[in-house]
């Protein structure tokens, strides 16, 4: 194989990789939609790799459609006898461990742990004047919801284009108050720990179900990728993903939750004249659905974002490389009343063994 096809069929499996690498979305901008093995690129040789991704997202602004609003135009809706919440700040702090194993240059198997570190505050359906003394918050710190993902690029010779067939589990804790509010249902959903809302009674204590560290679902993941170089310093890539639910756990009438459908594609470049220091531009797109359910908030959770993102990567030694981002938010259109981040980050580590 010459030095061309090498860096083909590596870049075909980073590409792979990288679809399978976003974050699962509890609400249309709270997760990750880089796509971050794109920036470290894989060894064509058969065996492992072990990587870690940490992924910051502090959504401090609402918005609502193609805008901001403020706090108290969301509490004026309260002031005039309505039910809309009105959250404060959510925080998410996603470390994803990645194994994957490469048998040969045809396929490719990804494994992605999860671990879920979400700060929310919200002050609930208050009406104005809003104060500090109206805000509840809590903080989920667990693992969330594990993916699995079967690679196949064996169509072209050139090994750049390829599919995607995966799943996601319902590994991480889910569930909340039924409809009624008078049970709690799913696996260890966690409640306010200060504030107003923490001193209801359970269930009425608890965190809204879509912000839980798993979602309870079942979701199938397909996906495809394509890959050219455009020069002899430039590579470019286009890959996309679709994720959405088959089943789930909160499946009975007025205790059933649905997440919304996802839909991701990336396109970007990498200017590869020095292989050590590799800087790359992507762009992010990313649709998400209405949530379903009696325990979903099937008003303000679906919408469609787009981020510019920047980024390098380092060889920092043989088989080692480190890589960072940042995703500038360029467009929003978002249904109902949602928090959304003024930027976000990912930093990622990558060894081949």
């Amino acid at each position: 194989m010459n030095h061309r096809d090498t860096r083909i069929a590596s870049t075909v499996f980073f590409l792979i990789a990288g679809l399978s690498s976003s974050t699962a979305f509890a609400c249309a901008t709270c997760g990750c939609s880089l796509s971050a093995d794109a920036a470290m690129g894989y060894s064509t040789a058969a065996g492992w790799r072990l990587s870690m991704q940490y992924d910051y997202i502090d959504q401090s602004q609402l918005r609502s459609g193609t805008g901001s609003i403020s706090p108290a135009r969301i509490a004026a809706i309260n002031d005039a006898g309505g039910d809309q919440e009105v959250e404060h700040n959510t925080t998410n702090r996603y470390i994803t461990l990645g194994l994957s194993y490469l048998p040969s240059a045809d396929w490719g198997f990804d494994l992605l742990l999860p671990y879920i570190d979400r700060s929310h505050s919200t002050y609930g359906s208050a009406t104005n004047p809003l104060t500090p003394g109206q805000i509840s918050g809590t903080t989920v710190s667990s693992l969330g919801d594990v993916k699995f993902i079967a690679s196949w690029q064996g169509l072209l010779p050139t090994h750049n284009l390829g599919f995607q067939f995966g799943v996601k589990l319902p590994t991480g804790d889910y569930g909340g108050p039924n409809a009624e509010g008078t049970g709690v249902v799913g696996r260890k959903p966690v409640a306010f720990n200060t504030g107003p809302a923490a001193q209801q009674p359970s269930p009425g204590n608890l965190l809204d179900t879509s912000l839980q560290a798993g979602t309870g679902s079942t979701d199938l993941i397909v996906g495809a990728y394509y890959y050219q170089a455009v020069s002899q310093n430039f590579d470019a890539f286009v890959n996309g993903q679709w994720q959405a639910a088959v089943m789930q756990k909160l499946d009975q009438a007025g205790a059933d939750f649905r997440p919304g459908s996802v839909g991701t594609v990336s396109f970007g470049l990498r200017y590869e004249a020095d292989p050590k220091i590799v800087p790359q531009v992507q762009v992010n797109l990313s649709r998400k659905s209405h949530d379903q359910g009696a325990l979903a908030d099937t008003t303000d959770t679906a919408g469609t974002v787009a981020y510019l993102s920047p980024g390098v990567t380092v060889s920092i030694m043989k088989n080692t490389q480190l890589y960072g981002f940042v995703q500038l938010p360029v467009y929003s259109k978002l249904d109902g009343y949602q928090l959304f981040p003024r930027w976000t980050a990912s930093a990622g580590l990558s060894r081949a063994f």
